[in-house]
């Protein structure tokens, strides 16, 4: 039998429920009555079994010690009684259509005779039957009544009835022989099972009328659809048991380019599959709906590949499966619709999604999704796989000084050159700016993967013709290989750009691969971020002051303020640590700030010959508001502008589109002096020389130190700063001097002024006053 119904179902009075009298919907009562007989039909001959089964069993009880005649009458009447009632109620729902007021009374009076049939050994064959026997007797009645209860819930009346007589009659001889205990056991269990019995029969009604209220509303459903057939380019279609199409509708014909009546009796995947039936060639989409057909099951969204007429098109159909008041499977009833424009716009914009607009290589969505392809795959097979990040060096002065248009192109032509490099084992993509990235799926040759990638680095560094432009940048690239520097996506990602941050580190245009180190040095990187966003606060900045000496008469000319940090835990940070990391964190600016102030408030104490000279870093520049801080430091110090030197390095005119040669042009007008520092070591240009008003350049240390060894070429170097600064009207100030040979060949080369250890190295405020004191101590005495 079916599950009963949920509590939850509306309530039913006990006359519908019983039969008395109908339902207010005489529609849907009919239908429930109809249901009602059907499940009952199937239980009868199971419940004539279980009859003649049972009266077996008494009988074999009874026989010795039954009177034989009155045995022999009650099998007789029994079987007879038995056989009658369940012919007839075979007949009558075979032939009825609904249970009426008149067949509920008769099943119910025929349950009672059964009942009444089943009674008679209990009243009046075993008077002188044993308590074996009599114990035998009742086991077998309740078993009865328990099995009639069950088969005969759809008819509840019939089944309350006789549950209700036999119980009865049960109890009957235990009231006469005064055993209280065992009558009111009987009584207690007919009673319990009658109510069970009500429960169960009201539960299976109301699931009835559940079902005939979802069909009722499936009905509406597909009238709805067909108006919705009738107004949309959308189509119903209907296959019976055998999966052949039935009532064709002409919008789902002409969708298949075939006649209504053509399409009756054909099967459904065999007009699906249009050319490939032959061949059996079908598409997963064809096979899955196959399947779905063959379990009958409710199936939605599922995409279709067709063919109409030689043109692919793809179909997308739901559908539900059918069955009538029996519950005979009846076939298939759907939907569907040609989705071929959505399916094409949805491929636009999933390739939007994953590739890039400006190269058209994937982008990185894309590339995290083959990466972590790679690394299932190498876990998988026990291989390797790596990740390449690349970056374009010199880019952004491209950018800034040519526009962002020449650069979008130069980018094109620098994806064209790296699809190139590409095999079936890399795939390349673009990650935003001029970041690229590969993933190489097997890398069980490290040196096919170095090989890569110095090749990038060649043909990258080769120059590009852009509008007329000769273009020269290059490429640095990092590298991670699984499962050694990551087995994860994010982990090997994050390796590659370790990598790849110590190759611009290292000036660019190398490749470096992953190594345990450069993750202590990001960790120590991160935890200096975090305390040099306090240092200014707590205190912990101070500035050092190192001489700067005429290189003729060894006379103190000034100082260069060099900043220093001194961390109560960490100790002292040297510059070449955490002034690259406040560049980049964007903190140079409030810390170059104090810088600026601090030194000129020391400065004004000095007496007013000596300069101060203040490093400038070119992201400082790129601050609207630097000439604002250098103009409110001298009006607040009252430093006289002519003794306040800024020193800015090359880098600062690589970066023409910040603005930086405006903001110093500003500065001059303010009448602060300029300084280049670190001529020559970098992309010295004559150009920016002769624009920018500098009153002095500074010579290097490295080439001090190596025209001192007898260097040729440092030493032509230094001949051509001092005769250019000459020329120019500039002086020349000759770093790291530190032994008496290196003085002696840069006072002969003619430098004008000298800062090195051997004057003097960079020492505290107060040491720098003493220096101060003796300088002047010395030149009174002189």
């Amino acid at each position: 039998m079916s599950p009963p119904a949920p509590s939850s179902s509306p309530p039913i009075s006990p006359g519908v429920l019983l039969g008395w009298r109908e339902g207010d919907d005489a529609r849907v009562w009919t239908r429930v009555r109809a249901a009602q007989l059907h499940q009952a039909r199937q239980q009868v001959p199971l419940l004539l079994v279980g009859h003649l089964g049972a009266a077996a069993i008494v009988t074999l009880s009874l026989l010795p010690v039954a009177v034989p005649w009155m045995l022999a009458g009650w099998i007789v009447a029994l079987l007879g009684g038995a056989g009658a009632v369940t012919l007839r109620q075979w007949r009558a729902v075979t032939h009825t259509i609904a249970s009426t007021r008149t067949h509920a009374v008769t099943a119910a009076l025929e349950s009672a005779l059964l009942a009444a049939l089943w009674s008679v050994p209990a009243l009046f064959l075993t008077h002188d039957v044993g308590s074996s026997a009599t114990i035998t007797l009742w086991m077998v009645a309740a078993a009865i009544m328990v099995a009639t209860a069950l088969a005969l819930t759809p008819m509840l009346l019939a089944a309350l009835t006789f549950v209700g007589v036999l119980g009865t009659a049960l109890t009957v001889p235990l009231a006469f022989a005064h055993a209280h205990l065992a009558l009111t056991a009987a009584a207690a269990f007919a009673a319990m099972l009658m109510i069970a019995t009500y429960t169960r029969g009201r539960a299976f009604t109301a699931r009835l009328l559940a079902e005939v209220a979802l069909a009722d509303r499936d009905e509406t459903v597909s009238l709805l659809l067909r108006e919705f057939e009738n107004a949309r380019a959308d189509w119903l279609w209907e296959i019976d048991a055998s999966r052949r199409i039935v009532h064709a509708g002409w919008r789902f014909a002409d969708a298949c380019r075939l006649r209504p009546e053509a399409m009756n009796g054909l099967p459904l995947l065999q007009v699906l599959a249009g050319p490939t039936w032959e061949g059996g060639n079908f598409s997963t989409g064809l096979r899955d709906l196959a399947e779905k057909l063959k379990q009958r099951e409710s199936f939605r969204d599922l995409a279709l590949p067709v063919v109409i007429d030689g043109e692919e098109r793809w179909w997308e159909i739901a559908a539900s499966p059918r069955y009538d008041a029996q519950g005979a499977f009846l076939g298939f009833r759907g939907v569907g619709s040609d989705v071929t424009e959505q399916r094409a716009s949805a491929d636009r914009i999933n390739r939007m999604a994953r590739f890039d607009t400006l190269t058209g290589l994937p982008n990185r969505l894309h590339v995290n999704e083959a990466l972590s392809r790679a690394l299932t795959d190498a876990e998988r097979w026990r291989a390797r796989a790596a990740f390449m990040m690349i970056d374009l060096d010199r880019f952004k002065a491209v950018n800034d000084t040519l526009g962002h248009p020449v650069g979008d192109r130069l980018l094109g032509r620098v994806s064209e050159r790296l699809a190139q490099l590409m095999s079936d084992n890399e795939l390349i993509g673009r990650l935003g700016g001029d970041e690229f990235a590969v993933v190489v799926r097997d890398a069980s040759d490290p040196q096919r993967i170095e090989r890569l990638a110095r090749t990038i680095i060649d043909t990258l560094s080769r120059p590009y013709e852009v509008d007329q432009h000769t273009l020269y940048i290059g490429a640095s690239v990092g590298v991670a290989t699984s499962p050694r520097d990551g087995r994860t996506a994010e982990t090997l990602i994050r390796s590659a750009d370790l990598a790849l941050y110590r190759s611009k580190d290292r000036g660019g245009g190398v490749f470096h691969a992953y190594e345990p180190q450069l993750h202590a040095d990001a960790e120590e990187r991160r935890i200096l971020e975090l305390e040099l966003r306090q240092a200014l606060e707590h205190g912990q900045l101070s500035l050092h002051y190192q001489p700067v000496v005429d290189a003729g008469t060894g006379r103190l000319r000034g100082f260069e303020a060099l900043l220093r940090w001194d961390h109560p835990r960490l100790g002292p940070v040297g510059p070449d640590k955490f002034i690259a990391i406040a560049e980049e964190t964007r903190l140079i600016a409030p810390i170059g700030e104090w810088v600026a102030r601090t030194a000129c408030e020391e400065a004004a104490r000095w007496p007013g010959d000596l300069r101060i000279a203040v490093n400038v870093s070119p992201e400082q520049l790129t601050n609207p508001n630097f000439v604002t801080v250098i103009a409110s430091a001298l009006a607040q110090s009252r430093l006289s502008p002519q003794r306040l030197e800024l020193e800015v390095t090359e880098g600062v005119f690589m970066r023409e589109g910040t603005g930086a040669a405006r903001v110093l042009e500003q500065v001059l007008d303010l009448g602060v002096r300029l300084s280049l520092d670190d001529f020559g070591t970098g992309y010295s240009s004559l150009g920016y020389l002769s624009r920018t008003r500098f009153s002095s350049i500074k010579i290097d240390r490295s080439f001090v130190a190596s025209a001192a060894q007898g260097v040729a070429e440092p030493l032509a170097i230094i001949r051509a700063v001092v005769a250019l600064a000459r020329s120019l009207g500039m002086s020349t100030i000759a770093e790291g001097v530190e032994t008496e040979a290196e003085l002696a060949l840069v006072r002969e080369l003619g430098c004008t002024n000298i800062q090195g250890h051997y004057f003097g190295r960079a020492v505290p405020v107060a040491e720098a006053r003493d220096m101060i004191r003796r300088n002047l101590a010395k030149a009174r005495a002189a």
